[in-house]
């Protein structure tokens, strides 16, 4: 799927470039990494991460007490007790799972963390490109951070500071 959307992209710079269109690239990381609110707030979503990792491995380690205390006693144990516990250690196992999946999990509290702190800016970031390209007049602006299917770029087309520059922003 990846692979048809990269050729499709590169048939239609082909196609626009053919036209005389206008384009260039921006790289939204570099970006994002010189606007202070988003290093605050990514500092905020990783205390949050390490608070919450902290929290899970704090209950897995009193499953595994509870695991390793009924392992030295299960000889000992009437078959009704062991039954107990076992159920006892299983619910445990279970709501340090559940409790795992809402922190960590697809639509889990990081998610949500990273949506509410995260998105407010990133969407500023991509109001600032379009608003960039419509008065420039580029027809295509490319993202060129992360995994990019710009095998080469110039240096003249990235306009990620004058991006910044338009926010208020100065690169670090």
């Amino acid at each position: 799927m990846k692979k048809v959307f990269i050729t499709l992209a590169l048939c239609l710079v082909a196609a626009f470039a053919a036209n005389a269109q206008k384009y260039a690239c921006v790289n939204t990381e570099y970006i994002l990494s010189n606007i202070p609110d988003y290093d605050q707030a990514q500092q905020t979503i990783d205390k949050f991460s390490v608070d919450w990792q902290k929290e899970i491995e704090a209950k897995f380690q009193e499953l595994d007490k509870m695991y390793n205390a009924f392992q030295s006693e299960v000889n000992l144990l009437p078959d009704d007790l062991k039954i107990k516990r076992q159920d006892e250690i299983i619910a445990k196992e279970k709501e340090v799972k559940e409790l795992q999946k809402k922190r960590f999990g697809s639509g889990g509290d990081l998610e949500k963390k990273r949506e509410n702190l995260l998105k407010p800016i990133q969407d500023k970031v991509y109001t600032a490109i379009e608003k960039y390209a419509t008065s420039k007049g580029y027809s295509i602006i490319f993202d060129k951070s992360g995994e990019s299917s710009i095998i080469y770029a110039n240096a003249k087309t990235d306009v990620s500071d004058d991006i910044l520059k338009q926010m208020g922003y100065t690169a670090k």
